[in-house]
């Protein structure tokens, strides 16, 4: 059983920086990863994104809904905060996932990021300097 599959995993709490966006995910990820991509860097304003995997029908906005800048279309977007900009999710794989932004979760969830992806690409002024796999590209993709 894959996590996503925990129908009585605990809800976790997130939200954007000016908390004008509030969404509530189970803590029931299938995976978790340190996304090094140019992309990533750019929409975080940081070296990397942490971010942990989720069936999208397990993330549900419950204030601001109307608040988020969607960059994107109806099937894979990033959702920011439109008044603070935060970053707060990905929908990906087809509109089928969400890639939750690890960092607007108030509360901890029990996964961990597993590998670093994309280091073909990371900054040059980071090093990584913990002792898990890293990858080129996409997992299985080297």
């Amino acid at each position: 059983m894959t996590g996503s599959e925990n129908s009585n995993a605990r809800i976790l709490t997130g939200e954007c920086y000016c908390r004008a966006v509030r969404y509530e995910v189970a803590d029931a990820f299938s995976y978790a990863l340190n996304c090094h991509c140019s992309n990533c860097r750019r929409t975080t304003g940081s070296a990397f994104k942490p971010f942990a995997g989720i069936v999208q029908d397990k993330l549900r906005i419950v204030r601001g809904e109307d608040q988020r800048l969607i960059y994107g279309d109806d099937t894979t977007h990033d959702a920011h905060c439109a008044h603070c900009g935060s970053l707060l999710y990905s929908r990906v794989r087809e509109g089928k996932w969400v890639h939750v932004a690890m960092g607007t979760l108030v509360d901890a969830p029990s996964i961990r990021p597993s590998a670093h992806i994309f280091v073909g690409s990371k900054a040059p002024w980071h090093e990584i300097t913990d002792e898990l796999p890293q990858y080129r590209g996409h997992i299985g993709g080297d």
